[in-house]
C-alpha cells in the first residue's frame, strides 16, 4: 500500500504543478464567463434605434405602428414611386408599403430596404399587420379581438410525487436539465482523464523510465497509483472550476449591472423580452407566480445531497473502470498511433451510453433505463440521468455494487495485460496476443 500511495502522490503533484494544468484550470472558467459576458453585453449594449417609413394606401394602419426605444415609424402620404425615390436619399432603414387590397391579399405587403432587413424587424412589422387584419375580419363577423383573447387558455400542470414520506412537489424540467448536465460531465471526464492515464503510461514505456520504476514497484501498484492519482487531479480541477466559475459569474454580473442602468431603454427592452417569453401564471385566489421563483423552486424540489453524492460516486466509479482499460492499452502499445486499434472496444460503451441517455430522459423508468443503469459499462452515465427523477434505493445500491465489481474486474484484467505489456517493446500486439498475456502465469 505504501508504494501505491507514493505513486499517487507523485502522479498528483507532477500533474498539478504543470503549467498546462494551471493554465487550463484558470482559463476554462475565464473563457466560459467571458463568452456569456460578451453575449450579454452585445445583446444589451448594441441596440440601435431604427427608422421605418410606412406608406399605407389602405388607411387601416395609421395608429397601429407604435414607436419604441428601438423603432421609430414615419408615415408617408405620397405615391409608391415617389416614396421609393425619397427613401433612397433618406437615413431610414426600411420602407413598408401596404396596398389598398391588403385585407384580401395580405401577401401583397412589401418591405423595401437599401440592403436587407433583420428577421426581428420583418417579424414585428408582419405581426402588427396580421393583428389588424384579424381584428377587422373578426369585427365583420361580430367577434371582437378581446373575446378571442379571453377564450385562449394556457394550461400549466404541477407534478407531485407520492411516496411513503407524503406528497412532494417535483419538476420534470429541472430533473432533465440536472441529469443531462451530470451525465455530460461524466462522459467528458472519462474521455479526458482516461486518455491522460493511457498517454502517461505510453510515454514512460517509450522513454524506458518504467524499467527503473518496475525494479522498485510492482506493476499492479504502479498502474493503480497512476489511475487514482489522475482521478484526484480531475476532482481537483472540477472543484476549482466550480468555485472559480461561480466567483467570476457573480463578479461579471455585478459589473454589467453597474454599467447598465435599470431604467435604460436597452435594459427595458431585454426585460420585456424575458417577460414575454416567461409569462406569469395566474394562481387560484388571484395571486401571480413569478417564473424565476418557480425555477428556483423546481431545483429545490430535487434531492440535491443525493444527486451530489451519487455524482461523486459514479464519476469516480466510471473513471476508475474505464481508466484501467485505458491503462492496459497504454501498456500494450509502443506509441500513440498504435492505440487506435484498441480504443474502439473501450469507447463504444461510453458513446452508446450517452446516446441511450437521450431515450432514458424520455422514459426514466423503462426497461432500457433499468438495464443500462445496472450494467457497469453504462451505469455511470445512465444512472445519473435517472436519479433526479427518483430511483428506488435498491436499484441504486445494486448499480453501485455492480459498478464496484466491474471496476475490480477491469482492474484485474488490465493488471494482467499491464505486467507483461509494460516491458514489451518492438512488437505489434493483436487481440490474440493480449488474450495470451491475460493467462500467463
Amino acid at each position: 500500500m505504501r508504494n501505491i500511495f507514493l505513486v499517487i502522490k507523485r502522479e498528483y503533484l507532477v500533474r498539478v504543478k504543470k503549467k498546462s494544468f494551471l493554465i487550463m484550470t484558470l482559463l476554462a472558467p475565464l473563457l466560459f464567463v467571458g463568452f456569456y459576458a460578451v453575449v450579454i453585453w452585445v445583446a444589451i449594449g448594441s441596440v440601435d434605434t431604427k427608422t421605418v417609413q410606412v406608406l399605407d394606401e389602405s388607411g387601416l394602419f395609421k395608429k397601429e405602428f407604435k414607436d419604441s426605444e428601438t423603432l421609430k415609424f414615419v408615415y408617408l402620404d405620397a405615391s409608391l414611386d415617389s416614396a421609393k425615390a425619397r427613401f433612397k436619399g433618406s437615413e431610414a432603414n426600411a420602407l413598408v408599403f401596404i396596398p389598398k387590397n391588403v385585407i384580401n391579399e395580405p401577401k401583397s405587403v412589401r418591405i423595401y430596404a437599401a440592403k436587407n432587413v433583420s428577421m426581428d424587424l420583418k417579424s414585428d412589422i408582419e405581426k402588427v399587420i396580421e393583428k389588424q387584419i384579424e381584428d377587422i375580419k373578426l369585427s365583420a363577423a361580430g367577434i371582437t379581438h378581446q373575446i378571442l383573447e379571453d377564450s385562449r387558455v394556457n394550461v400549466t400542470s404541477e407534478t407531485i410525487s407520492l411516496s411513503d414520506e407524503g406528497e412532494k412537489t417535483s419538476s420534470s424540467g429541472a430533473a432533465t436539465v440536472i441529469g443531462g448536465i451530470c451525465a455530460f460531465l461524466i462522459y467528458m471526464s472519462v474521455f479526458i482523464y482516461g486518455t491522460q492515464v493511457m498517454r502517461g503510461i505510453t510515454e514512460e514505456k517509450t522513454s524506458r523510465i518504467v524499467e527503473v520504476i518496475i525494479s522498485s514497484v510492482k506493476p499492479f501498484d504502479l498502474m493503480l497509483g497512476k489511475i487514482i492519482g489522475v482521478a484526484l487531479v480531475g476532482l481537483t480541477q472540477f472543484v476549482l472550476w466550480i468555485f472559480l466559475t461561480a466567483a467570476l459569474t457573480s463578479a461579471t454580473s455585478a459589473a454589467l449591472s453597474s454599467q447598465m442602468p435599470k431604467d435604460s431603454p436597452q435594459m427595458k427592452q431585454e426585460m420585456k423580452k424575458i417577460q414575454d417569453g416567461m409569462p406569469n401564471r395566474q394562481m387560484p385566489g388571484g395571486t401571480v407566480e413569478n417564473p424565476i421563483a418557480e425555477v428556483l423552486g423546481a431545483v429545490n424540489s430535487l434531492n440535491i445531497p443525493l444527486i451530489i453524492g451519487c455524482f461523486l460516486f459514479y464519476y469516480l466509479g466510471g473513471y476508475l473502470l474505464y481508466s484501467a482499460l485505458f491503462g492496459a492499452v497504454g501498456a500494450a502499445v509502443d506509441n500513440d498511433a498504435d492505440t487506435q486499434q484498441f480504443m474502439l472496444p473501450i469507447t463504444l460503451p461510453i458513446i452508446f451510453s450517452f446516446v441511450f441517455a437521450q431515450f432514458v430522459l424520455r422514459d426514466p423508468d423503462g426497461n432500457l433505463a433499468f438495464w443500462t443503469s445496472i450494467i457497469p459499462f453504462t451505469s455511470p452515465i445512465i444512472m445519473m440521468v435517472r436519479i433526479p427523477f427518483g430511483v428506488p434505493a435498491w436499484e441504486i445500491a445494486l448499480s453501485m455494487v455492480l459498478l464496484v465489481l466491474g471496476f475490480m474486474g477491469t482492474t484485474w484484467l488490465a493488471a494482467r495485460i499491464y505486467r507483461v505489456g509494460i516491458l514489451m517493446y518492438g512488437k505489434k500486439v493483436s487481440y490474440k496476443e493480449l488474450a495470451k498475456w491475460i493467462f500467463y502465469k
